[in-house]
């Protein structure tokens, strides 16, 4: 199994595609006040580092383990794809990306005009933005 100094936490969200778009994304912006509190995904994947500890799904220290995560939530919401497509969930690619320090993330948008976004984002530090501290749980 590989270790890493750094870990990933795990990020889930299936919400109403409306509020994705402008001009009601405000609310996906850490300027914005409710930003925290508001239960719709973040603009950026490292923006996630910003939300409350209590939105964590889960936190990996494995690579495997957090690909191991992200497919089975592909898996899981399998019956949401429209028509015959599946989206990717190639494990070896997923392990090489979060052993990197990367994040593995994903959207689509799926039945009901609904956006699925799954996530895995690194922590401590992250890549694009070091100075995020990762989220305490309190």
């Amino acid at each position: 199994m590989t270790t890493t100094p750094h870990h990933h936490h795990a990020y889930l969200w299936l919400g109403h595609g409306d509020v994705l778009v402008k001009p009601g994304d405000a609310q996906r912006r850490p300027t914005h006040p409710e930003f925290r509190s508001a239960q719709v995904m973040p603009l950026e994947c490292a923006d996630w580092l910003l939300k409350p500890a209590a939105r964590i799904e889960a936190t990996f220290h494995t690579p495997e383990d957090g690909a191991d995560w992200y497919a089975a939530q592909i898996a899981r919401h399998a019956a949401l794809f429209t028509g015959t497509y599946a989206p990717p969930a190639d494990r070896r690619k997923t392990v090489r990306i979060l052993a990197a320090g990367e994040d593995r993330v994903g959207g689509w948008w799926v039945t009901g005009n609904r956006f699925l976004s799954v996530g895995v984002v690194a922590c401590s530090p992250h890549r694009v933005r070091p100075e995020y501290g990762c989220p305490q749980r309190q």
